[in-house]
């Protein structure tokens, strides 16, 4: 029997693993005020502002939200980030610019990570032609969750407008939404849509994976990255951070949007300036089906397939073992994970999500077939390093 393609492979280390998106998920809005392109605009036009938010009932609208919380939404400027990211649009001469939004009357604003990556000064504005700029300090930046925190003072802005934080948890496919951003520099662009998918899991700017992300068709472009996604009831459910281009260059109607529960979560820490600790693994993993378990003679056709160990790594040390070519490069070998800690592991995003909800020196036991032979290993487990390069894990393709 000939080899099958092999399905893509998932990084399954440091909270998690490495999910490369079939569409080819880009980071946005690092890109430039003037985009240099005269025939540039929004791809979708904004719906109608008297459209309702919801069927509620409660009455409010997208005009409301828009003339509300719209408020509390600012255009970030950047100086200083690198002009030639590979994770999002390039920017001009070293500058950056994205959207953000008020989340305390102390003048904390969140954004992205992306959006600030690398910069010497950074600067918010306000108003509707992006002028009156105020000076933001950073306050805290997470590339695992591409989540930033910056500080303004609330004393340079006139009735300062906080943007109030939902429940991500309880987002539901079907469920109306609304993004205030600044798409190509078109400041305080509003436009409408629903809960495409929930549970996602996207690129970070580092290389690993950001879990539990909102899949919306609401359009964003360039310039939306770090502005709100909100509900219709006008509380922020996520931050929007990545689009799926298509090949395009601009909204195709698949973006996503970081769980605002993620971030209520980091925010003390962020704000602090504080490292964010992870747990790392050290494996690449793909989820094994009935196919794979026939081509590898599996005992099982569902668990996380070893593919890669990173040297020196928990794994590593463990003596995990990796699939390795065999004859007629039918793939050979390769530890099946099926259990992480007492919880069953029945694909690789299974397993990174286990790795992600433990800490950096905490002990776990792994349950894993290695042919026919079931056998536990104790595993301490790492802390993830600075980028998925950096811990020997660089992306790979699809």
């Amino acid at each position: 029997m000939s080899s099958s393609p092999r399905l893509p492979v998932f990084l399954a280390g440091v909270l998690g693993g490495l999910v490369v998106l079939v569409l080819g998920a880009i980071l946005i809005a690092t890109d430039v005020i003037d985009t240099g392109d005269s025939t540039s605009r929004v791809v979708r036009e904004p719906a109608p502002l008297t459209r309702p938010a919801s069927d509620s009932g409660e009455g409010r609208t997208v005009a409301d939200i828009f003339r509300e919380e719209g408020r509390g939404v600012v255009f970030v400027q950047a100086e200083g980030v690198g002009s030639d990211s590979p994770l999002g649009l390039p920017g001009q001469e070293g500058t950056a610019t994205g959207s953000g939004f008020v989340v305390d009357e102390d003048g904390t604003i969140l954004t992205n990570a992306h959006v600030v990556e690398g910069s010497d000064q950074v600067s918010v504005s306000f108003e509707e032609d992006g002028g009156g700029l105020v000076d933001a300090e950073v306050l805290g930046r997470d590339a695992d969750t591409d989540l930033a925190v910056l500080k303004i003072d609330p004393d340079e802005v006139e009735d300062l407008q906080v943007v109030p934080l939902g429940d991500s948890s309880g987002a539901q496919v079907g469920d109306p939404v609304v993004a205030i951003g600044n798409p190509f520099g078109y400041t305080r662009t509003v436009t409408t849509g629903i809960v495409s998918a929930v549970a996602r899991r996207i690129d970070a700017p580092n290389g690993f994976t950001t879990g539990n992300v909102i899949q919306t068709d609401a359009a964003i472009n360039p310039g939306n990255s770090g502005g709100p996604l909100l509900d219709a009831a006008g509380n922020v459910l996520g931050i929007n951070a990545q689009i799926a281009t298509g090949g395009t260059e601009g909204s195709v109607g698949i973006g996503f949007a970081i769980p605002i529960n993620t971030a209520k979560k980091l925010l003390p820490q962020l704000k602090q300036g504080e490292n964010i600790e992870r747990a790392f693994l050290g494996v690449k993993a793909q989820a094994l089906n009935a196919q794979i378990a026939e081509e590898l003679d599996a005992p099982v056709e569902e668990g996380a397939l070893v593919v890669e160990v990173t040297d020196g790594s928990p794994a590593d040390e463990a003596e995990l073992r990796a699939v390795v070519p065999g004859p007629a490069g039918r793939p050979r070998g390769g530890d099946v994970i099926v259990s992480f800690d007492g919880e069953e592991i029945a694909s690789s995003d299974d397993l990174v999500a286990a790795v992600e909800q433990r800490k950096p020196g905490e002990e776990v036991e792994i349950e894993l077939y290695r042919g026919e032979d079931k056998r536990s290993v104790t595993v301490e487990l790492g802390e993830r390093p600075e980028s998925a390069e950096a811990g020997g894990l660089a992306p790979e393709g699809p």
